[in-house]
């Protein structure tokens, strides 16, 4: 994370000197925020999340902070405070057809507990993409969230019916094969 990375995240703390100075004592100190003044978050399942993660990544969407809690299993997108109602129209109109994927959205009056600054590989709170900078308030962010956490959702729940379809790889290679053969006559 950058030193301006840090300054913005501590500035959301309800003290931000104290935060500030637990970071310098210990980088890897989690600490605890309120949402809804600097940042709101997205929070899903670990599966999903890191699926929505890897794809925003790969396509190069947009993409703010985002984070995981290995202990909860579950990853954060911070958002700009105030994105709710965007974030759960998109959703809505990419759900029309099928289920809303899990989530939960903390905005003004919850709180999340965020990695410090260099967390380390076995630390409970990891950054996936740490803040370098006050992220900007970006509509298109929250729209490429809401848009590949449904497209991660149903590709999830593709793969859960394939693999009780298919236990294991040999009985789909039986099927593929039996489908395959000529019928004998």
């Amino acid at each position: 994370m950058t030193r301006r990375g840090i300054e913005w995240l501590s500035a959301a703390a309800d003290d931000p000197a104290t935060c500030r100075a637990r970071w310098k004592d210990d980088p890897r100190a989690p600490h605890t925020f309120s949402t809804g003044r600097h940042f709101d978050v997205v929070a899903v399942d670990q599966r999903t999340g890191m699926e929505v993660f890897d794809q925003l990544r790969r396509r190069e969407m947009p993409l703010g902070p985002a984070m995981a809690d290995m202990g909860a299993r579950q990853v954060g997108f911070f958002l700009a405070p105030g994105s709710r109602q965007r974030f759960e129209r998109v959703l809505d109109r990419e759900t029309e057809n099928g289920p809303v994927p899990a989530f939960k959205y903390l905005g003004a009056g919850s709180c999340v507990v965020a990695p410090g600054p260099l967390p380390l590989a076995g630390d409970r709170y990891q950054w996936l993409a740490a803040p370098a900078h006050r992220p900007e308030a970006s509509p298109l962010r929250v729209v490429a969230l809401a848009v590949m956490l449904v497209a991660a959702a149903r590709l999830i729940e593709r793969i859960n019916r394939y693999g009780e379809q298919y236990p294991t790889h040999e009985a789909a290679a039986r099927e593929e094969l039996a489908e395959a053969r000529p019928d004998a006559g």
